[in-house]
């Protein structure tokens, strides 16, 4: 079977006309969620630094590690639709760097951006989503870096971790008006996967690697957004979704002398 990303979608999730906004949709994986959102009939609203060519979708620029502008991009969100249905915090990333070769710095803008700022976005969506009818829903765009070893981009793996410790909290603070979940994403093909697993070869080493046979796409991780952002998820807060094609196999399956065909 394909993608799911190629399926032809009959599957009413309940989104048509609610406003989301995607943080970081600009390219990447927050296109891709973007894309799919824009397919369900809902109306995407994707921030960025800056504003890329051939973009769909409405965009506001916005730095979402500074909280005075993040208030203002949600009350013009709010201003111009007149709701805000739903947020995926998906603006984050680390470039590879051992953590006894980076600076301090370093490591606290790479928090700021993949934990703080996403805790500042939540905030301010739930200020407006707790006072309207039908309340709203959060996805954080998360990683099976924070639940695995994370070499190379320890800081992200530790602030990934945070921001799935932190919606189980969240959950129950803001229950039931507001929900909030993470996508607990593994290797997804975008743009700058080079960066991380090399060229195509890399690439396709990479994704023999995973039981699915390939990395994911961006609108695989768009669909599982997509349903935990619709009301068949009603009922479901404080969890995590993983999107990681089985996960990797164990290394021991490979060193071992058994002869177990795996």
């Amino acid at each position: 079977m394909g993608s799911p990303a190629d399926a032809e979608r009959s599957i009413d999730l309940g989104l048509e006309k609610a406003v989301v906004l995607v943080t970081g949709g600009t390219k990447g994986v927050g296109a891709g969620i973007a894309r799919v959102l824009a397919e369900l009939g809902a109306v995407p609203v994707v921030c960025g630094r800056n504003r890329v060519a051939d973009l769909d979708c409405e965009f506001v620029s916005c730095d979402v590690r500074d909280a005075d502008a993040v208030d203002a991009m949600v009350a013009g969100v709010v201003e111009t639709h007149g709701r805000l249905d739903g947020v995926v915090n998906n603006a984050g990333g680390s470039p590879f760097a051992l953590a006894a070769d980076a600076s301090p710095r370093f490591a606290s803008k790479i928090v700021e951006l993949n934990l703080l700022a996403p805790l500042t976005v939540a905030r301010a969506a739930h200020a407006v989503m707790r006072h309207q009818d039908g309340g709203g829903a959060i996805v954080n765009v998360s990683s099976v870096s924070g639940h695995r070893p994370s070499p190379g981009t320890s800081a992200y793996g530790a602030a990934k971790a945070g921001l799935d410790n932190a919606i189980t909290s969240l959950a129950i603070e803001w229950a039931p008006r507001v929900r909030i979940n993470s996508v607990v994403c593994g290797s997804v093909l975008t743009e700058r996967a080079h960066l991380h697993f090399g060229d195509d070869a890399g690439v396709a080493a990479v994704g023999a690697t995973i039981p699915m046979g390939r990395l994911a796409m961006p609108e695989d991780v768009g669909n599982a957004v997509a349903f935990l952002l619709s009301p068949l998820a009603g009922y479901i807060t404080g969890s995590t979704l993983t999107v990681h094609g089985g996960g990797e196999k164990p290394a021991f399956l490979a060193a071992a002398t058994a002869g177990n065909p795996m």
